[in-house]
């Protein structure tokens, strides 16, 4: 789909003169999104409550909702947070990486209250992406970074995507291709002295669990959202996914795990790889959007998908971009 003009967003290069330009964007209190290694991110100064209030405004995102910040090491995330014997093995095994900790925000961390949404902790990352480690330190600081689109919609893995939900909307964006794991990173909370999965994402709570050699614990229902991209409706496309389909429809759009088969749609990967399907899984539902509006169709249907590994984070977009939105009653669809 051909990216809609965007008057006042700037297409930045990965190198030099582009991260340059954005870095001074971004200390004038401006928005630029970034690539990381799991989605486009949606850059702010993490210590100006304005620009973080940008943030909410470009994507139209609650403000219950807390905001990642991205630091470009371990030593940068130490002076905005507390860490425990967990955290610190977590950030030794897998930063950087697409692995988000939420802990007890330090006191006197110079960070915009609106970044933690009130909480008294805070999500921190460090991304992998070397353009993103790039822009960080040209920056000089931490960057609020949740994924750059409209709240809600299809997370974007290419800055074209970035374009057609907030062209206009933000300052520029660095394009550097495709992004590489293609889900969100994992979140782990780690406040209570128990370590919890918050979201599932691009690294295997498998993974985890063999790093801190016990099970990860459920988030704790009664604390509600505690961590970004625990919305039930998230990630959502303008046609309606129907999950788990094992009846073809004729005319129907199909997004396959495993070969299409003679079916109409797009396969996350051919060979049932959970890998490459957690990488095409954002772009696919983009692409599927797009064609099922322009033949005017409703709704795509969606294979099963195993729940191990990275099934488990490509399920969990899934089930969140299929669920009704605020206000949307699809009763009546049975």
């Amino acid at each position: 789909m051909a990216t809609p003009p965007s008057e006042n967003t700037i297409r930045l290069g990965d190198t030099g003169r582009g991260l340059r330009a954005a870095a001074a964007m971004l200390r004038d209190g401006r928005l630029v999104a970034f690539p990381t290694e799991t989605v486009y991110g949606l850059g702010a100064d993490a210590t100006d409550a304005r620009a973080v209030a940008a943030i909410f405004a470009a994507k139209g995102r609650p403000r219950f909702n807390p905001l990642i910040v991205h630091v470009p090491d371990l030593a940068a995330a130490e002076a905005l947070a507390e860490f425990d014997h967990d955290a610190q093995i977590l950030a030794d095994a897998f930063w950087p990486g697409p692995l988000t900790l939420v802990l007890p925000r330090r006191a006197g961390a110079p960070l915009a209250d609106l970044v933690t949404a009130g909480l008294p902790s805070v999500a921190l990352r460090v991304p992998a992406h070397p353009v993103a480690r790039a822009l960080l330190r040209a920056f000089g600081g931490p960057l609020a970074g949740p994924s750059a689109n409209a709240s809600g919609r299809i997370s974007p893995t290419t800055a074209d995507h970035v374009l057609h939900s907030l062209g206009g909307r933000i300052a520029g964006v660095i394009d550097a291709g495709p992004t590489g794991v293609g889900v969100e990173s994992t979140i782990i909370g780690v406040t209570d002295g128990v370590p919890r999965l918050l979201r599932p994402g691009g690294l295997p709570a498998e993974a985890i669990e063999a790093a801190l050699r016990r099970p990860l614990s459920p988030p704790v229902a009664a604390e509600g959202i505690t961590a970004p991209g625990q919305l039930g409706s998230h990630y959502a496309p303008g046609v309606r996914l129907i999950l788990d389909a094992d009846v073809a429809v004729a005319g129907a759009l199909w997004l396959a795990f495993g070969p299409l088969a003679g079916r109409r749609g797009l396969s996350l990967s051919d060979s049932r790889d959970l890998t490459e399907a957690a990488a095409h899984l954002f772009a696919h539902l983009h692409a599927l959007d797009a064609e099922a509006r322009a033949a005017g169709l409703d709704r795509v249907l969606v294979d099963p998908v195993p729940e191990t590994g990275l099934g488990r984070a490509i399920n969990d977009r899934l089930r969140r971009a299929a669920a009704p939105r605020p206000g949307e009653d699809r009763a009546k669809d049975g």
